[in-house]
């Protein structure tokens, strides 16, 4: 039997989305974040490896790790750590508990928010009105920072709402809100040193202009292999004022130059708030010169070249955003302020899991019961299912951070199917003298019209609340578009060769 097309739209969409989600059965933890100067980075435990093993115990989870972490420090004496990774293994002598962030491996692509997973939320208000540029700005550089104190868990967001109010939502998994009430609240220093002396500092005072977005003084120079994987460079301008380029000129008249002949012996140490973000060569011809222009050098490394280039950029601009503007340069109004914790965002999701298998189970019981056709409702119960998966698919695919809004969007659009498919069912039902393929066809542009509603609908509500809508009508707007697409067609196609 020939299979029809809209049944093979929707079985490659139920692959790709598959692919894209991307479930593992890999065991450990991962570790999120290791305090500089510690003896595990010492040691040369990095953040994103996997913890697989502990003094020859099995590491398969976060509960593993406390229990084999707290049978080992019962008291202050210096104990050897065997630490097996994924990638490496590690042995050091300590007294302490290794200073890491530890958490349990993700088992999917699908990204959840703070409501599912736990931490802190935050909604906060530049002190003047601002452009969208300007917003954007103030993202970039509140991203580096909460990144310089190791939260790497991080979403911010620039967003407005219906009256054209500019807010930044922030989000750190893992966070208190005091802890995250401390960082917002701090504006931020920035500051240039050479030799342990300040050369410039960020803003316009010292920086006249960074060179962005124009190939001709600012892109990637180059990639080669490197030890484990691909590293590039990059290189790009920057301005400083003639004051600064002054001071530059009199603390580098004194240094001399390094082995290779092309580099000072000493680097240019970037600061934020006290704590170094990052360290510059600085070429020979610089010495003593008060020039205006100087390039920034730099590189990114990873496993695959597409990976070195895409951290490799990220440092660029990561840099350009810190010298451009230095500091956090508004002050910030913290409009709301909420915490969610671990153990209850685990309880939601277990429970959003436990309503929507239930409330579809449900559906197809009634619909068995409505129209005593086995096989009608258990077409309903796979493509209800289905339209399940593919949403959750192109949430993966778009790195979407699914929230409770999200989730709320994921149940109504279920319930928006089942009602289009009952339309389906009770128009191939009808005994009027009208073809099947008629039927269908007028059940389609029955459908197609609620569609274009709740999608209009769906549109403003985007933009309401500051955004915190935001979840809620983009999945709205995913599942009906996914079902108008391919699910709907497919079931009607199903019920068509059911009723033949």
């Amino acid at each position: 039997m020939k299979i029809p097309i809209r049944i093979w739209i929707l079985v490659i969409a139920l692959i790709l989305s598959l692919l894209v989600i991307k479930p593992t059965f890999d065991t450990g933890v991962a570790v999120k974040f290791v305090e500089q100067g510690s003896t595990v980075a010492e040691a040369g435990l990095t953040s994103r490896e996997v913890i697989k093993e502990i003094n020859g115990e099995k590491i398969e989870n976060l509960e593993d790790y406390s229990r084999v972490i707290n049978s080992i420090f019962i008291d202050e004496e210096e104990k050897r750590l065997d630490i097996i990774t994924k990638e490496n293994n590690y042995v050091f002598l300590t007294s302490e508990i290794p200073q890491i962030t530890v958490e349990d491996i993700q088992k999917t692509n699908i990204q959840t928010g703070l409501d599912l997973r736990g931490g802190a939320r935050a909604l906060v208000q530049p002190d003047v009105p601002v452009t969208d540029s300007e917003l954007q700005d103030l993202v970039d550089i509140s991203r580096n920072r909460f990144n310089i104190f190791g939260l790497s868990d991080v979403n911010i967001q620039g967003i407005s709402d219906l009256s054209g109010n500019k807010f930044m939502l922030v989000e750190v998994a893992g966070a208190t809100p005091d802890d995250l009430e401390q960082l917002i609240a701090q504006q931020g220093k920035f500051e240039a040193k050479i030799a342990n002396e300040t050369v410039f500092s960020g803003g316009e005072k010292d920086i006249a202009d960074v060179c962005r977005n124009d190939a001709t003084c600012a892109a990637v120079t180059g990639c080669s292999i490197s030890q484990g994987g691909y590293a590039c460079n990059f290189a790009f301008t920057i301005f400083l004022t003639e004051e600064a380029a002054k001071k530059h000129a009199d603390v580098t008249s004194e240094l001399s130059l390094d082995e290779t002949g092309r580099y000072l012996n000493e680097s240019l140490f970037l600061f934020i708030d006290d704590k170094e973000v990052d360290s510059l060569l600085i070429g020979s011809s610089l010495r003593g010169q008060a020039t205006t222009q100087i390039s920034i050098q730099g590189s990114g490394t990873g496993e695959t070249q597409e990976r070195a280039l895409e951290e490799t950029r990220k440092e660029m601009n990561n840099l350009q955003t810190i010298l451009l503007t230095g500091s956090l340069p508004y002050k910030l109004e913290i409009v709301k302020l909420d915490t969610v914790s671990p153990t209850l965002g685990k309880e939601f999701t277990s429970s959003i899991i436990t309503a929507i298998t239930a409330a579809i189970l449900a559906v197809s019981l009634i619909v068995f019961i409505r129209y005593r056709k086995f096989k009608a409702s258990l077409a309903l119960l796979l493509t209800s299912f289905s339209e399940l998966f593919i949403i959750l698919g192109f949430a993966a695919l778009i790195k979407w951070n699914l929230d409770l809004p999200s989730i709320a969007g994921i149940l109504a659009t279920i319930g928006t199917g089942v009602d289009q498919q009952i339309i389906i069912l009770d128009e191939a039902s009808q005994t009027k003298s009208l073809s099947i393929k008629d039927k269908l066809k007028r059940a389609s542009s029955i459908i197609l019209s609620a569609y274009l509603t709740l999608v209009a609908a769906m549109i403003p509500l985007y933009w309401a609340g500051a955004g915190l809508f935001k979840g809620f009508a983009l999945t709205t707007i995913i599942g009906v578009t996914a079902g108008i697409l391919i699910t709907r067609p497919a079931f009607a196609e199903i019920i068509k060769r059911i009723n033949n």
